[in-house]
């Protein structure tokens, strides 16, 4: 079908904030409204009557709402999902239990592991076992399924996940099984097949645990706001952006809404990846603050980094391994509890801490006189001057300095024997400093050096705070993009209808049997293509990725092929992109071992146009400033008169020498002492280190 798209709007539901943006064929209306945890589809209504009353539209005018969210994500972290029953393979009913028996704190005696998000008692193992090839050993014991129906439903479960060994290489078990408990229940049931069709029981299983977990919410919650918006005239499509950065249709989101665990931060990505395009910068990092969290994610060539695994509630922070693992495309970055929201706390050692924990929109920070009366990153960088106090979030939430202060120093200044403006400059240090260890680490993982890339902020808070997290990091130069404070939702605009679908299959490439990966690719290609055509009818790109490794390795590089029939001869070029890419990742390939394939993905999406390209300036007139408040300034360790300066007022080619403040709508940025701010041609801030 094709849609007509001249009215869009992307709607992100943060922990803290719901961020709203319209684009009225070409020209951007947003807002930040706070979450309502009770209806959190009512905060997204409450942004559309804004921004179509500031654009001078009806509802009924919109032609297509683009949603991310993070309630699946909240659900998991929360555990406030539906009470599920998990049917496995007998023997296998304590794997998400047991988890892969590695210690992610190989010294610690008191290591606690994640709870399984079911119970043991709400498990059921049943008889029935396919092999590593997906051939059936012992046949689906179909008379205890029936009596597990009726236990299911005397016991009142909420939703079903199916999960069998080894049916991602055959599902016909699961698919059965599914089969006969639909006859007798009416709650929605997952079958790991579908929801992540790749080898290791573990991850799989928790996967399709997960999405049975918050299905009924998910999609009561879908539900409710398609008629809501309908009610209120905005009788158009509505499509998710999933994980791995596409669209999908409501209906598939409400079907598979684990995709939608890493939702927002995806939109951000993307908003950074469009943004790195129009500048023609091949290394970037992005960095999205908002009021909860904080994400970095490294940008190449235009794209985001991806992953085929991820986890959420780690135990551990920065500890992999301490978390539920998540297996379904994603895009790849690392997340810390450091929002504007982020509770800040001494701990047993006299040590700043911050997060995390949120106090998020209810109650929010001491500062929003909502009823918080913890201290929060946003107390402190009140408190430093950082924000307006009469315009904060356009005007719409008055902040008082008094209760921000107070905060500060009953709970951080009296224990550490420091005055409100040392205590609050030493929790933004705490928080800056834990977000730059984040980035050094995620570079490092990934063989890069941080300092080699420019950075991308946006968020409500990030631009707060972006120029002295490059002054730790060593970047010289920072892009603030129009729209900063919403840039998760601008990201959703610019998302393109894709999918990706995988499938593993275990192969030595002295056994490449080109017939039978040409049959499971045209699967692939018609399973990923089917979902992007639920939303539109343009030409679409594939791309097709193999997971490989040597023999004996544990762990999978992902491998681009070309996106054609593959016949025997493609060996000896499926071997040389295999050692090409794996010296990429390590310094050299290996002589000997066998190379072998492990997952298949084959990743569909509709074709975008690039847009314009600018040039990057970094010099520029020097702008006149009238007006100044105190700032604390971290070169001098004290409060300095700075210039505030509204972005509005702000021309193409003119500098702003820091230190300063530039104000807008939705966010601050601040532009330390060793930078200045030079305005590019499409009204972006560039932070550029003086002297560079």
């Amino acid at each position: 079908m094709t849609q007509r798209q001249d009215i869009r709007l992307g709607a992100d539901i943060g922990g803290t904030f719901t961020d709203i943006a319209l684009d009225v064929r070409g020209k951007l209306f947003s807002t930040k409204v706070l979450t309502n945890y009770s209806a959190p589809e009512q905060a997204i209504l409450d942004g559309v009557e804004v921004v179509t009353r500031d654009a001078g539209i009806a509802p009924k005018d919109i032609d297509i709402v683009i949603h991310g969210t993070t309630l699946a994500t909240n659900a998991l972290i929360e555990r406030r999902g539906a009470r599920t029953a998990l049917i496995t393979t007998e023997g296998f009913r304590d794997v998400i239990e047991m988890r892969t028996e590695s210690r992610f704190e190989q010294y610690d005696l008191s290591l606690v592991l994640p709870k399984p998000l079911i119970p043991r008692e709400d498990r059921f193992p049943v008889k029935g076992r396919i092999d590593a090839q997906g051939r059936e050993l012992q046949a689906l014991d179909e008379a205890a399924l029936e009596g597990l129906a009726d236990v299911i439903a005397e016991r009142g479960f909420g939703a079903v996940a199916i999960g069998f060994i080894h049916s991602y290489m055959n599902p016909s078990h699961e698919e059965r099984a599914r089969e006969i408990l639909s006859r007798k229940l009416s709650i929605p049931i997952s079958i790991s097949a579908e929801v992540s069709p790749q080898m290791r029981e573990f991850e799989r299983f928790n996967t399709v645990c997960a999405n049975a977990y918050v299905r009924p919410q998910m999609s009561d919650y879908l539900s409710r706001l398609q008629v809501r918006l309908k009610d209120m005239g905005a009788d158009c499509p509505v499509f998710m952006i999933h994980s791995g950065g596409g669209l999908i249709s409501v209906e598939t989101a409400s079907e598979f809404p684990v995709r939608l665990v890493e939702s927002g931060p995806a939109g951000g990505a993307i908003f950074a990846a469009d943004i790195a395009r129009r500048f023609s910068l091949d290394r970037v990092v992005s960095y999205d603050m908002g009021g909860t969290t904080a994400k970095i994610c490294l940008i190449e060539d235009y794209e985001p980094q991806t992953a085929r695994t991820f986890e959420v509630a780690r135990t551990y922070r920065f500890c992999k391994g301490s978390g539920m693992p998540i297996s379904i495309p994603v895009i790849e970055m690392i997340e810390i509890g450091a929002g504007g929201g982020s509770i800040a706390w001494v701990d047993a050692m006299g040590r700043i801490q911050v997060g995390p924990e949120s106090a998020a929109s209810e109650p929010g920070p001491a500062c929003y006189q909502r009823g918080g009366n913890r201290p929060a990153i946003t107390d402190a960088d009140l408190v430093l001057g950082k924000l307006d106090p009469d315009n904060f979030a356009g005007g719409k939430i008055r902040l008082s300095v008094d209760d921000a202060s107070a905060a500060i120093a009953r709970d951080v200044g009296e224990k550490l024997k420091l005055a409100a403006e040392a205590a609050s400059f030493g929790i933004v240090e705490v928080v800056d400093e834990n977000m730059a260890n984040a980035a050094r680490v995620h570079a490092v993982e990934n063989g890069k050096n941080i300092s080699e890339n420019i950075m991308i902020a946006f968020g409500g808070a990030a631009p707060l705070h972006a120029a002295r997290l490059c002054e730790k990091l060593g970047v010289s130069q920072c892009l603030i993009p129009q729209g900063a404070g919403v840039g998760s939702a601008i990201g959703f605009l610019k998302a393109p209808f894709g999918y990706e679908a995988l499938a593993s299959k275990i192969m030595g490439l002295s056994r490449f049997d080109a017939g039978a990966v040409n049959v499971m690719l045209d699967e692939l290609k018609a399973t990923a293509e089917g979902f992007v055509r639920a939303g539109t009818n343009g030409a679409i790109v594939r791309e097709i990725t193999a997971f490989m490794r040597y023999a004996g390795q544990g762990w999978e590089i992902p491998v681009a092929l070309p996106d054609r029939a593959f016949t025997q001869a493609d060996t000896a070029m499926i071997e040389a992109a295999f050692k090409e890419r794996y010296a990429q990742f390590f310094g050299r390939a290996v002589e000997g071992p066998e190379i072998e394939f492990v997952t298949w993905s084959v990743k569909a999406q509709d074709v975008r146009s690039e847009g314009e390209r600018c040039a990057l300036e970094t010099d520029g007139a020097v702008a006149s400033m009238r007006e100044t408040r105190a700032v604390f300034d971290p070169a001098s360790g004290k409060m300095l008169e700075t210039a505030i300066v509204p972005r509005e007022t702000l021309a193409p080619g003119m500098r702003v020498v820091g230190p300063a403040v530039i104000v807008e709508r939705e966010t601050s940025t601040i532009v330390t002492s060793p930078f200045d701010a030079v305005i590019q041609i499409d009204g972006t801030i560039l932070l550029v280190r003086k002297g560079h």
